[in-house]
C-alpha cells in the first residue's frame, strides 16, 4: 500500500468532513456554506496546515497543525496538532504514524521547540502516539463552551 501525506486543498474539503464524521459522529453535518467559509478562514491562517493521507489513492486521514509564535524558549514557536483521525477501514496500516511524522517535520521547518497535542481519554490511542515518540508529560485541561 502506498501511502502519502500533503497539505490539503480546497478541493479535498468534501473528503475531509466524511473523515471528521468519524471523529465526531454525533455532530450534526456542517452546512456545506459554512465548510467553505470555514475552510477559506483556515486557509489564511498563518502557519495553518491541514495534513492529508492517501492510502492508494483514497484519502484515509488527516491532521490540523498550526504554529503558535511564542515569547519564550527564545522565541521558538509551538506545533499544536489537532483533529487527527484514520478512517476505521485504514487503521494499523501506518497511516497514522506517517501523519505524526509529517507534522514534526513541519514543526522542526518551522523551528519549533515541541509538538504538542490532547488526546481522547482512550488507552489504544495513547499507546498510538507513544509508539510515535509522543510523551504523556503534563496533564491537560479542557472546558467546553456550549
Amino acid at each position: 500500500m502506498k501511502i502519502t501525506v500533503r497539505s490539503a486543498a480546497e478541493a479535498d474539503l468534501p473528503e475531509l468532513l466524511t473523515l471528521y464524521r468519524e471523529l465526531n459522529p454525533d455532530d450534526a453535518p456542517l452546512p456545506e456554506a459554512s465548510a467553505d467559509a470555514n475552510w477559506a478562514a483556515m486557509s489564511r491562517q498563518q502557519g495553518r496546515t491541514v495534513l492529508v493521507a492517501h492510502a492508494d489513492g483514497t484519502m484515509a486521514g488527516t491532521a490540523d497543525c498550526i504554529v503558535m509564535p511564542n515569547l519564550t524558549r527564545g522565541g521558538r514557536a509551538i506545533l499544536f496538532v489537532e483533529n487527527v483521525v484514520v478512517s476505521n477501514s485504514f487503521q494499523r496500516r501506518g497511516i497514522g504514524r506517517r501523519l505524526m511524522e509529517a507534522a514534526v517535520q513541519l514543526g522542526e521547518s518551522a523551528g519549533c521547540y515541541k509538538v504538542q497535542l490532547l488526546s481522547a481519554d482512550d488507552e489504544y490511542v495513547h499507546t498510538f502516539y507513544e509508539a510515535c515518540g509522543f510523551k504523556a508529560l503534563a496533564q491537560g485541561f479542557r472546558r467546553y463552551i456550549p
